[in-house]
């Protein structure tokens, strides 16, 4: 068998018949070399049966423990044996040529070191969140004052969602997003993959910013398109916002100038109470109670990871 020009890592948990349509769009529409590695961190769904019997081809790490996202990531891409490394969520849909498009722009932009495509809704229409731009402190103080929320077309005030780009033209990013990231395989060991502190969200932008950090400018071209349909896993949205405010905290304590870090940190965690706040005016009872719970479990992700 000759060496994969791709290792595809998908992890999977509680996500059964995504995760089949998931490995099924793979095999439909990949031509390149590829194998394909499912971490199911211990779904109770059954999905390792389902995956296991439908796709006898594709390596599967059925684990006993749930591992989270990153160290997940980790433990397949130790397995991995391709050029590249390509992270796919299971609740994604590969679109017409996705990965061979995407390893064929990864060929044209090599000074990139990281790219990912563009993600769409489950009805087509735009999803953009594949890719970031770096929080800053300015962004921090547009999130606490709720400015970002109320303007989010504006880069000024919303400048991490990069609203002006609309997502029709090849452009370098600050962080390509997890749900569809493509990297060699080589620089990923370089990078030492995920920082495992990280167990959900916000792993890929330290990833990302670590890779700038030696020089990688990563990338997006529009012509490698899935479906993402985004937090499929997470069910219970305020704890996915734990997670996710969590993994920004790390983030401000690890990638902001130390200066900045104390004040970033601070000024963060008033965002889920200015949510609040600005929600109870606008008579949105049911998204103020959840944001009023995240900022009453502060406790829990105000340190961060």
């Amino acid at each position: 068998m000759s060496t994969p020009k791709v290792s595809i890592i998908v992890v999977s948990y509680n996500t059964r018949e995504m995760t089949l349509e998931c490995l099924r769009s793979v095999k439909a529409q990949t031509t390149e070399p590829y194998e394909l590695i499912v971490v199911d961190n211990t779904s109770s769904d059954g999905s390792a049966e389902a995956i296991a019997k439908e796709f006898p081809e594709f390596e599967l790490l059925a684990e006993t423990e749930n591992h989270g996202f990153a160290l997940a990531n980790n433990i397949a891409a130790k397995r991995c044996t391709g050029e590249y490394i390509l992270l796919l969520n299971p609740d994604t849909i590969v679109l017409d040529g996705a990965i061979d498009k995407l390893l064929a722009f990864a060929e044209m932009r090599p000074e990139a070191r990281i790219w990912g495509g563009k993600t769409l809704y489950g009805d087509r229409s735009l999803n953009p969140t594949n890719a970031w731009r770096r929080m800053t402190l300015w962004g921090v103080i547009s999130q606490a004052l709720g400015l970002s929320s109320v303007f989010r077309q504006s880069a000024l005030f919303n400048p991490e969602a990069m609203p002006s780009w609309d997502r029709e033209t090849e452009t370098d990013v600050d962080i390509v997003t997890g749900c569809f990231l493509l990297m060699k395989r080589d620089f990923w060991e370089k990078l030492g993959g995920f920082d495992p502190l990280f167990f959900m969200y916000g792993e890929e932008a330290d990833l990302c910013l670590r890779a700038k950090a030696l020089g990688a400018s990563p990338r997006i071209t529009p012509t490698a398109q899935i479906v993402h349909y985004a937090g499929a896993s997470e069910k219970v949205r305020s704890d996915k916002m734990v997670r996710l405010l969590r993994g920004k905290m790390t983030l401000i304590r690890q990638h902001f100038p130390k200066w900045q870090r104390p004040i970033g940190r601070f000024i963060f965690q008033f965002w889920p109470l200015s949510r609040k706040i600005g929600l109870t005016v606008l008579r949105r009872s049911e998204g103020a109670r959840i944001w009023g719970e995240i900022w009453q479990r502060r406790s829990e992700w105000k340190d961060g990871y």
